[in-house]
């Protein structure tokens, strides 16, 4: 199930977009996008009658298979590793592109627009580290 290890750089970048998804879940519950996102209502709704602790739930089970996906696979260098790094990268530039969407449509803040760019940012820049080659460790 082994194979070469991510370059560091990019396991690194990883971890960041992680760790920003951490931050824009938590902004997200303390600005309570469940009240003025339906998508976000209905995932909470599933989990729990109380809307503030499903989306709680539901994010922290997203921020867990993150830190999962970046202790496992990307650190140890299993083969969906890479596909993990790639549905992580679009997840979070669609998820970054919506909150910016949304905040211009509202022409002002709309709960989670304040970490979008720092998601954006880190997605960006596994795009380009990934596209140009720096997914795994040079061979010597």
């Amino acid at each position: 199930m082994a194979q070469a290890a991510m370059a560091p750089k990019v396991q690194h970048v990883f971890l960041f977009l992680i760790l920003t998804q951490a931050a824009h879940s938590v902004e997200e519950c303390v600005t309570k996008l469940y009240d003025v996102l339906a998508p976000a209502r209905f995932v909470a709704g599933l989990i729990s009658d109380d809307l503030a602790r499903g989306f709680l739930i539901a994010n922290t089970i997203i921020v867990a298979f993150g830190m999962w996906t970046w202790a496992f696979p990307v650190r140890r260098g299993w083969r969906p590793a890479g596909g993990l790094v790639w549905f992580w990268t679009i997840l979070e530039l669609i998820n970054g592109v919506n909150h910016l969407a949304l905040a211009a449509w509202r022409r002002g803040y709309f709960p989670g627009a304040l970490t979008a760019p720092l998601l954006l940012l880190f997605a960006g820049w596994l795009v380009l580290l990934r596209r140009h080659g720096a997914a795994r460790p040079a061979v010597l």
